[in-house]
């Protein structure tokens, strides 16, 4: 994603890499590690836009109001689609900056 395309209060969503004994329900692409104990999977986590930094990072705030940093051109970051934006408006509005 080209980091100029986004500004601040845009909304994206980043599909975070977790590991547990027990995915949630929105979890996706779940695989059980080696040895059986754990699962590796993926969450959609839906985070906006508070500040385009340089060298093509992207200041991001979560609906707690925790801040990531990441890569614009992290494959796992992208813009909400109108269907997203629509659906899960809930989630991106308690979000305030």
């Amino acid at each position: 994603m080209d980091a100029s395309k986004l500004k601040r209060g845009d909304w994206v969503i980043y599909r975070k890499q977790k590991s547990s004994t027990s995915p949630g329900a929105r979890a996706t692409d779940v695989h059980p590690t080696p040895g059986g104990d754990t699962y590796h999977y993926l969450v959609d986590k839906f985070w906006v836009v508070e500040a385009v930094l340089e060298n093509q990072q992207i200041l991001l705030r979560t609906r707690r109001g925790k801040q990531h940093t990441i890569d614009a051109n992290d494959p796992r970051l992208r813009r909400a689609s109108w269907w997203e934006r629509l659906m899960y408006r809930s989630r991106f509005t308690t979000i305030e900056l």
